[in-house]
């Protein structure tokens, strides 16, 4: 998301969306994002504007990236202007024998074998990663999200939501799981894609933390507790400070103080952008929530640590909406009474408080999501617990209908 003149609290939204490109009779990965981004700017590029979007590339060339061209007033209508922008991408790929495919990762991917990595222009920052890291593993090649961004004005606003984000980040997985399958193989997590999210750095610990931020609250602290430590620990590695920028931050929520939003990304991408653009809309109405301290105050929100934030998003990553929580402590915080809960009931909950009657844009998905599942659980009836090759050919060329036709996937 472009930077933004000092937009406060909720005034504005980025968001961002990333697809694979398949190849339309296999669904094998098709490495052409270049030519995709060629054939609308007339030559290669990185990024181009396409009216009411933004379409870039990413770190292989078989994903590309749809994101809001600047900071948008309402989340409200978004949902078909990336379907309209997806309609084109899809009318693009046609003669190159593509399509694209939704999901947060490509079910039988071997990213060892197929990855190509962007060639182009900022290749050094990609070839330094690849050097660094090693970036054909699936937590590099193989995974597909949301950023939604979240703008602030000053070290006050960004402590509420800082804090406020802190709390919900641990939840995501409830309602976003969408990669329950890898390496041809159902794994009994719901989320793969943040389990290998959470591994893909390990050489340096620090660049992703253990996602959860640390509780920091202001701009001196966030710089020295978390920037300053990454940036200290990749420099052996990265001796011409390519890097070392505020991106290189890789927890789930990362402070962008260049253009002051906090970027989350812990949200799998969905089946079509109808079921993203409902998603954060019930993040953005219970973050919104907290910072107006509805149910607990700055202080209390300020005072989780890690452990116990952590330790609900491992339960959610592997049980998505069925994972227990059983800290009445984190239920108080949202307003929910009682000792234990699962995540699918904690959400429940909040939409209906939190979502204001007649926005049946947003409350339709979520619906299906309510009664059936994230995707994650709905791919997995649909799949079966051991599926073959042509069933998951099957379900996942279904999915990409799903995204093709704005609708979604078991309904």
């Amino acid at each position: 998301m472009k930077a933004a003149s000092r937009i406060g609290l909720f005034e504005g939204y980025g968001i961002e969306l990333e697809y694979m490109l398949v190849d339309a009779r296999s669904l094998a990965v098709l490495p052409v994002a270049d030519k995709v981004l060629r054939a609308v700017a007339g030559e290669t590029v990185g990024e181009v504007e396409v009216g009411e979007l933004c379409w870039s590339n990413e770190l292989v060339l078989h994903v590309i990236e749809l994101k809001t061209n600047g900071p948008v007033a309402s989340l409200s209508g978004l949902a078909s202007v990336f379907h309209e922008h997806l309609q084109r991408i899809n009318a693009l790929l046609e003669p190159l024998g593509g399509r694209l495919m939704p999901g947060a990762m490509h079910p039988w991917m071997d990213p060892f074998r197929e990855t190509c990595l962007w060639p182009h222009d900022n290749s050094p920052i990609y070839e330094t990663y690849n050097r660094i890291f090693g970036c054909r593993g699936h937590g590099w090649a193989n995974l597909q999200s949301v950023h939604l961004n979240l703008p602030f004005t000053g070290d006050e606003q960004f402590a509420r939501l800082h804090a406020a984000v802190r709390l919900l980040l641990p939840i995501l997985p409830a309602l976003a799981a969408s990669s329950p399958v890898m390496d041809g193989k159902v794994t009994g997590l719901l989320d793969n894609r943040l389990e290998a999210y959470r591994f893909n750095q390990q050489h340096i610990p620090s660049v992703t933390g253990r996602v959860i931020p640390e509780p920091v609250f202001s701009r001196a602290e966030y710089e020295e507790n978390i920037l300053q430590t990454l940036y200290r620990d990749i420099a052996p590695y990265d001796p011409e400070g390519i890097l070392q920028e505020e991106w290189l931050n890789s927890r789930g929520a990362i402070a962008r103080f260049e253009r002051d939003t906090i970027e989350i990304r812990l949200l799998d991408v969905q089946e079509c952008p109808a079921a993203d653009l409902a998603i954060a809309a019930l993040v953005v109405a219970a973050l919104k929530a907290l910072t107006e301290e509805r149910w607990s105050t700055l202080a209390e929100q300020q005072g989780w640590e890690i452990a116990p934030l952590e330790a609900i998003l491992l339960a959610a990553i592997r049980d998505g909406d069925d994972a227990i929580i059983d800290d009445q402590r984190y239920l108080a915080a949202f307003g929910f009474p009682g000792e234990r809960a699962t995540a699918g009931e904690l959400w429940r909950s909040l939409a209906q408080r939190l979502l204001p009657p007649g926005e049946e844009e947003f409350r339709g998905p979520l619906a299906v999501i309510f009664r059936d599942g994230p995707l994650a659980r709905r791919l997995l009836h649909a799949l079966g617990r051991a599926p073959s090759p042509e069933r998951l050919r099957e379900v996942y060329g279904e999915l990409c209908r799903c995204l093709a036709q704005g609708r979604l996937f078991g309904v």
